[in-house]
């Protein structure tokens, strides 16, 4: 299973694990840890007004009415515009995309909660699937009616977000179809937990129930078995008389038959359990398959965390705490790493080569891999630091400098004054 971008540690834990690595100065390092955390989240509420301005135009539940009505062309440009910065916010939050061979095998494999379902996928016009947090999960299933235990080993995604355009208006036209749950060319956005790899489907808006063949069997078998102890034993007269009936009538048969009122009442009664039976049985299919959707409902009532607008209010603040992780551990070890003379520090930064040791820093790799150590043997944690993106952020905010292919953190104390003046000089005067 490949390793997550995703650092599975609250931000304030890291920051204190930061401390730990860094031992000296801890007062400072907090003052440089909050400035720093601010500093990014002060750029991601940029991104977040940007994300609410673009996605305006269609969003589905919103309160506010516009000064001036959208175009056709303002609101295609719009949903390109957020389907782009969205894409970048899930990428940012380490959430990696879900292949078109995973959404194959989500249709082809058995979902673990018994229900089949099949997904209209014409009536999309873009469907994105992203996932963060992938694990095997073992869970204990009933089967030949909770007679029988059996372990189930799946792929569990932990966070699952859909983004999802549906066709317009006249599509739906010529199919000759007439959505209820959603408005044709709306496109909505989900984000759900815990959902297993075999039941990605159930996420789909457009998802419906359908019988497996064991549930057509079992109904078929039943409805075979019991259609014929009524014939037998409750209808076995009034076949007599009507296929006696039907004798005379076709000439097979010279003896007239007398239909008299006995009679019709015993075949009244024969056709009213008749009916009584097949009403029985199109009464369990129907409550068979309302098991189904309850069973979906229920699975998606649990997992659902957030629609629409609010996913990307919550993804940008999943976003930012893992840039803020990213950029507190690679500063704090680049920060390590170039203190050679404390105790200890030579030691720490063994792996590095001559060179990186004669800059007081380290490449890239050497920083991912002394990252990806620490994690592995003092956490038990295996992941896979997103180090480019960690390091580029601190070179543009000159906490860190490049020489050639070595970065090198800044001080403590010129880091602290760099993130200070920036608040000072956020907003100039024109």
């Amino acid at each position: 299973m490949p390793l997550e971008r995703f650092i599975p540690f609250r931000k304030h834990d890291v920051s204190r694990l930061c401390e730990n690595v860094i031992v000296q100065e801890r007062t400072l390092f907090r003052t440089f840890s909050t400035l720093l955390v601010n500093r990014i989240h002060y750029q991601y509420h940029e991104q977040l007004e940007g994300l609410k301005d673009s996605y305006n135009d269609f969003d589905p539940n919103k309160d506010t009415r516009d000064l001036t009505p959208s175009s056709e062309a303002t609101r295609k440009q719009s949903q390109k515009a957020f389907s782009n910065a969205f894409a970048n916010l899930l990428n940012a939050a380490n959430f990696e995309k879900v292949t078109n061979e995973d959404l194959e095998a989500a249709l082809n494999e058995e979902s673990l909660f018994k229900v089949r379902l099949a997904v209209s996928f014409e009536d999309f016009e873009d469907v994105v699937f992203y996932r963060r947090g992938e694990s095997v999960k073992t869970e204990t299933l009933r089967t030949f009616f909770g007679l029988r235990k059996k372990q189930v080993s799946f792929t569990n995604y932990d966070k699952v977000a859909v983004y999802i355009t549906f066709k317009d208006e006249a599509y739906f036209k010529e199919k000759g179809q007439t959505p209820v749950t959603f408005k044709p060319g709306s496109t909505i956005v989900k984000l759900f937990q815990n959902v297993p790899k075999a039941d990605l489907e159930m996420l789909f808006p457009n998802s419906e129930v359908k019988m497996r063949p064991l549930d057509k069997l079992i109904i078929s078998a039943s409805a075979a078995i019991g259609g014929t102890v009524v014939l037998v034993t409750k209808l076995g007269a009034s076949l007599l008389l009507m296929a006696s009936f039907l004798a005379f009538w076709l000439g097979f048969k010279d003896d007239e038959v007398e239909l008299t009122k006995q009679s019709l009442i015993t075949f009244g009664i024969g056709m009213g359990v008749f009916g009584s039976f097949i009403f029985k049985e199109w009464t369990k299919f129907k409550n068979r398959k309302i098991r189904f959707m309850k069973a979906l409902s229920d699975n998606l009532y649990f997992k659902n965390l957030d629609n629409n607008a609010g996913v990307f209010h919550t993804l940008i603040d999943a976003a930012e705490e893992e840039d803020c992780k990213e950029a507190l551990l690679a500063y704090t070890f680049l920060l390590k790493c170039s203190e050679v003379s404390v105790e200890g520090g030579a030691a720490f930064c063994a792996v590095r080569a001559e060179r990186e040791i004669a800059a007081g820093g380290m490449t890239l790799a050497t920083l991912d891999s002394v990252i990806e150590s620490y994690f592995s043997g003092e956490l038990d944690c295996a992941l896979d630091f997103d180090v480019t993106d960690a390091v580029n952020k601190l070179v543009d905010m000159e906490l860190v400098e490049q020489y050639g292919d070595i970065f090198v953190a800044r001080a403590l104390n010129d880091a602290v004054k760099i993130l200070d003046d920036y608040w000072d000089n956020i907003y100039q005067p024109v």
